[in-house]
């Protein structure tokens, strides 16, 4: 049983991911670790959001006053994931795994043709990591295991909306390139395994990256360009993952991830200095969260015959309330995924699609007073997974 689930599992529940807390894309999931034997497997997938909102309020612009009403279009891209890692079993209860994923990402797009304050906004944010791990089995029906991920992480924004109200540089737009860094982390876990009922609750902890990435900032302040340097350090996180046979070919399984949001901050240099200039003095982020995420998924699977199988999978992830970012205007999620499997020998081809409702979000331009209103949006994602044992 677990062998034939253990693929739609990973696939419906990853599918449920799109427009998860934060940047969050992947879940950092090590379910490869677990699969029987030598094992090596390619996902690919893809995910297509539809986030827009309204100002609640005028905005006056140096172009002039954008009345309330004004819609923003939608302004999160589609994107594209993929992930492939190998497995080796070793005697004595060794076993040790590589994986390749996109563990964050964002993809920001306002339409430059809406009546809107933040028209033309644009954002990228994207990361790999690479992970070896390591597991040993004891004879109690324990295992122990640990790694270490070594992770890139490179992002830019073109912001017009931000610039100075007056003087000969108003109007100049906030622009900032961020070049590719490298930094090294570390994941620890343990897990107890009953394979007679198919049984497996994992906990890992995957540790916080620093990143120093090397910015270029153009601003009001610095029309000419800027160089600066930017700290970044992607968040600590707990997941939690679980599978029981419940009855004859049949699978419940699930997982709760708690991300450390509220520690995460992007704040470039310039960025700060303008908002200090144009609102006051203040900590000023292009990025931030107020408070860390839990996400909730539980699933259930059945074999219908020796070839196929099939999964479904629900999620959660709370409101965090407050303000969110006019670069990530969303806060909590709802999903519902469907994955099925076909096994023919050593191989296992699994597809999966997820439909997700995401969560209403109000933005703000003062850090006090609300600007904007998101709702009823939502998202579709779908992948593909291939599994060979040998």
């Amino acid at each position: 049983m677990n062998r034939i689930f253990v693929s739609g599992i990973a696939l419906a529940a990853s599918a449920g991911m799109a427009s998860a807390g934060g940047i969050d894309r992947s879940g950092q999931s090590i379910g490869l670790i677990f699969e029987e034997g030598n094992y090596a497997q390619l996902s690919f997938g893809s995910v297509s959001p539809d986030v827009s909102g309204a100002q609640v309020i005028a905005v006056p612009t140096l172009a002039g006053v954008i009345p309330a009403g004004s819609e923003s279009g939608n302004m999160s891209g589609s994107y594209t994931q993929f992930s492939l890692g190998f497995k080796q079993a070793y005697d004595n209860g060794l076993e040790m795994a590589f994986i390749l994923d996109q563990p964050f990402g964002a993809d920001v797009e306002y339409p430059d043709d809406e009546t809107y304050f933040a028209a033309g906004s644009t954002a990228e944010l994207s990361s790999t990591a690479i992970t070896g791990i390591v597991k040993y089995s004891l004879p109690n029906n324990v295992s122990v295991f640990g790694g270490l991920r070594y992770q890139s992480l490179e992002a830019k924004a073109y912001i017009p909306f931000v610039t100075a109200s007056a003087g000969p540089t108003a109007g100049v737009p906030y622009e900032v390139d961020g070049e590719k860094d490298w930094g090294l982390g570390y994941l620890l876990g343990v897990a107890y395994e009953r394979p007679d009922i198919a049984l497996r609750v994992a906990l890992t902890y995957n540790s916080a990256i620093d990143h120093e990435i090397d910015t270029y900032e153009t601003s009001a302040l610095n029309p000419g360009g800027l160089d600066t340097v930017t700290d970044v350090s992607t968040p600590q996180s707990l997941n939690l993952e679980f599978q029981s046979g419940i009855a004859a070919d049949t699978l419940l399984f699930g997982s709760v991830r708690w991300v450390d949001w509220s520690e995460f901050d992007i704040s470039p240099q310039d960025y700060d200095a303008l908002l200090d200039f144009s609102r006051g003095a203040g900590d000023y982020s292009l990025v931030s969260y107020d408070d860390d995420t839990t996400s909730y998924s539980l699933g259930l699977g059945r074999r219908i015959n020796e070839t196929w199988s099939a999964a479904v999978t629900v999620g959660y992830e709370a409101s965090a309330g407050g303000f969110a970012s006019n670069l990530g205007p969303t806060d909590g999620r709802t999903s519902i995924g469907l994955a099925a499997t076909y096994t023919d020998g050593p191989m296992k081809i699994t597809g999966g699609v997820s439909y997700v409702r995401i969560g209403d979000a109000e933005t703000t331009l003062d850090g006090t007073s609300q600007a904007t209103e998101f709702d009823d949006n939502s998202a579709i994602g779908w992948g593909l997974r291939i599994g060979y044992a040998f």
